[in-house]
């Protein structure tokens, strides 16, 4: 599994790359400066850029829905950027757990996403890597 993360407009929006398959520790990757930004901006908007993904462990899966519920009301929209027919259907699945507006887009709309998510935000400042991990993830059986 690769998870980079990447903040802009101060901290207000949050884009968090991900390939291969979310497991558990990728979490502890993302989600410690995801809570950074809520701390400091009480509301965030994230993006969540897919690609060649192959969705979530059992573990991963339950540590979004914590996150989720912890912070049903910090997060103003989310926008999914993926490829596949399933991923919109995860965006539709984390709807009961936030009050954000969340929108999904296809790889090919990746510059609408980045528009919609970015829409009513003050001037951006560059964009800064906080965080990047890529972490291999080996089957246990």
């Amino acid at each position: 599994m690769s998870v980079s993360v990447t903040e802009s407009y101060d901290g207000k929006l949050v884009s968090v790359e991900a390939s291969d398959k979310l497991h558990r520790d990728d979490y502890q990757q993302f989600v410690p400066e995801l809570e950074r930004q809520i701390a400091r901006h009480g509301k965030i908007r994230v993006l969540f850029d897919m690609h060649d993904f192959h969705g979530w462990q059992a573990a991963a899966l339950w540590e979004d829905v914590k996150f989720d519920m912890k912070h049903f009301k910090d997060i103003e929209r989310v926008a999914f950027i993926g490829d596949k027919t399933w991923e919109r259907w995860m965006a539709t699945f984390c709807r009961p757990f936030t009050t954000a507006t969340i929108r999904y887009f296809d790889h090919g709309e990746k510059d609408a996403a980045q528009s919609w998510i970015a829409q009513g935000l003050p001037p951006a400042n560059p964009s800064s890597r906080t965080e990047t991990a890529a972490m291999p993830h080996q089957q246990h059986v």
